[in-house]
């Protein structure tokens, strides 16, 4: 009797085994570059995204959120990205450029009026048909973008209210020429300086001021060797949320559609936090003992009529006039029918 339980029992093992390991969990490394804190837009929404798409999957996809550059920086994320090493990123601007020239067209500053316009236009025809562009040609799946925060102009020498505020300024922008072509038709002198090496800089006065969201002046406590923000919006910053398409494509179509709503939940949580910081600007900043200066609508066209120009046809010159374009009318529409 003894022997035939036993023999039942590994009987059992045998026809359950292989059920186990089909069942065994795909898991998605998601990855990004904030701090693992909860007052951090990518944290919360990565956190988020985790917790919906494991109980919605019944445990079939499980997410392990690799927040803090842990899984590299972010030409190496990128890379992953690509080559499947890394199954989901949270990526900013300037690396997406690098490997879809074509996103570089969000750069060109002055583009928008305030986050629901800037969030239309990417969520709209014009968003969709350039992420459908991207996973064609790098094999990386967009499925949508959240914000980086709208950059701003701070130093620490003066209030900039007009253009002719910003010459003699050594200003700190990101690596790149799309970046110096922004701050030089306005009179500043610009100086690329690596994000991790900027509140150094600033504070040992290697450059006078940068730009940048609340959300990264917040983070990298810049605020402290800053003394003057000018609320121009120059830009609005992305954070792409991004699948390697194989990856995407081997899920069964109920996963694909749950992570694809995860990204939903994300995208609504980190639009609200960094929109909130952004539209609380003054008030933030303000308490940390920076000057804040607004700018009014005609202000703002005085910096645009200076900057847009030039960098629209530097970007043209790289990309060709089709995207461009294509931006320009969907915002034109958007004016339109305002």
């Amino acid at each position: 009797m003894k022997v035939s339980r036993l023999l039942l029992i590994l009987a059992l093992i045998v026809l359950v085994l292989p059920g186990i390991v089909l069942a065994q969990a795909k898991v998605i490394k998601y990855a990004h570059f904030q701090p693992a804190k909860l007052d951090q837009p990518k944290q919360a929404a990565a956190l988020a995204f985790k917790n919906y798409v494991e109980a919605a999957s019944k445990g079939s996809l499980k997410v392990e959120v690799y927040p803090a550059s842990q899984l590299g920086n972010d030409s190496a994320t990128m890379e992953g990205l690509k080559m499947g090493t890394i199954e989901m990123a949270v990526v900013h601007d300037g690396p997406i450029s690098a490997v879809y020239k074509p996103f570089m067209v969000y750069a060109i500053p002055y583009l928008f009026d305030d986050q629901v316009m800037a969030w239309t236009v990417a969520d709209g025809p014009f968003g969709k048909e350039m992420a459908e562009d991207m996973t064609k040609k790098t094999g990386i799946r967009l499925f949508g973008l959240a914000d980086n925060g709208i950059r701003h102009f701070t130093n620490s020498k003066r209030a900039i209210k007009s253009p002719d505020d910003m010459k003699g300024l050594k200003m700190r922008v990101m690596t790149g020429p799309i970046w110096t072509k922004l701050v030089e038709p306005l009179g500043a002198s610009p100086s690329p300086v690596p994000w991790t090496e900027l509140p150094a800089a600033l504070q040992q006065g290697v450059v006078d001021g940068q730009e940048n969201g609340v959300t990264n002046i917040l983070a990298a406590s810049l605020y402290q060797s800053q003394k003057y923000i000018t609320l121009d919006g120059h830009v609005y910053s992305w954070h792409a949320y991004m699948m390697n398409d194989r990856f995407y494509n081997s899920l069964t179509p109920e996963q694909q559609k749950i992570v694809l709503k995860g990204v939903d939940i994300a995208k609504v949580i980190h639009r609200g936090m960094t929109a909130a910081q952004d539209l609380n600007a003054p008030a933030i900043l303000g308490t940390l003992g920076m000057e804040v200066t607004a700018l009014s609508p005609e202000q703002v066209a005085a910096f645009r009529t200076k900057s847009q120009p030039p960098v629209k046809a530097w970007v043209e010159e790289q990309i060709g006039k089709e995207w461009v374009d294509k931006l320009f009318v969907q915002i034109d529409n958007y004016r339109k029918a305002k």
